[in-house]
């Protein structure tokens, strides 16, 4: 009796063990849940293609979810949401933008750097105009600049000051946001503009890309938070969090955006 007693002690201790072996190797339970709500998105224009795709692949994820997306100069968007704009969250081109905000008490905790862009030299189909450096827009024609108060307007002066070249202002045609800046080109109204490297990846062959190389061109860094006003804080973080998950990191690097953290 005792031996058959000990034999069963043995057989059930055996079975938890396999029990809990089992279990540990079990699909861990996700973190965090589905959310529901409406929010408002405001994001840089050269964010278009990726954020559009992201915020569909976030109602996919949150079914009761969804977020309406609002596009253009970073810096007309803070103005509009200083003016009371009804935004849950803010997505910028560059960090000084929200840093304005965050001093305004507008912004709700610390905004975080989910990708970063560089710069590139935009020109028609074939490069008539035969640039093949930043010096080379001194004097190529009508060349397009995003508005001097917009980040990549602010980027392009940079890279400018970097190449010590000045384009004269009386053949500078300047667009609101890099959507409308590259535009100009694929339009005919300019012959060149420096732009994005993400919104000529998306221009394809309507132009012809012509590399800015270090140390002349500059990093744009974008950041991204939840405003002190929105109305569904919940819900715009986990938008936030699907933007810095996998899936929301792979179609930024679709877009030609580079990784949020330097590559060592």
């Amino acid at each position: 009796m005792r031996r058959a007693a000990a034999g069963l002690a043995l057989l059930a201790i055996l079975g938890l063990g396999a029990c809990s072996s089992q279990d540990e190797s079990a699909p861990p339970v996700p973190s965090t849940t589905a959310v529901s709500g409406s929010i408002t998105v405001s994001a840089a224009s050269s964010l278009t293609g990726a954020f559009t795709t992201i915020a569909a692949g976030f109602a996919e994820a949150n079914p009761g979810a969804t977020a309406t997306l609002n596009f253009g100069s970073s810096s007309v968007l803070a103005t509009q949401i200083q003016q009371g704009a009804p935004v849950d969250t803010f997505a910028s081109a560059d960090t000084a933008t929200i840093d304005t905000l965050r001093t305004a008490s507008l912004v709700a905790g610390a905004p975080q750097v989910f990708a970063r862009n560089r710069l590139v030299i935009v020109t028609k189909p074939g490069n008539p105009e035969g640039i093949t450096t930043v010096s080379d827009l001194a004097d190529a024609g009508t060349i397009a600049l995003c508005a001097t108060t917009a980040p990549c307007g602010k980027y392009a002066a940079q890279v400018l000051t970097n190449a010590r070249t000045t384009i004269p202002e009386s053949t500078v045609t300047r667009g609101p946001d890099a959507k409308s800046t590259i535009a100009a080109v694929t339009t005919g109204d300019a012959d060149a503009a420096i732009v994005y490297v993400t919104d000529a990846k998306a221009a394809g062959s309507a132009v012809t890309s012509v590399p800015i190389p270090m140390p002349f061109n500059v990093v744009a860094v974008y950041p991204i938070a939840t405003l002190a006003a929105a109305k569904h804080a919940a819900v715009s973080k986990a938008f936030i969090e699907y933007v810095l998950s996998p899936k929301g990191q792979t179609v930024l690097r679709s877009a030609g955006f580079l990784p949020a953290a330097p590559t060592p």
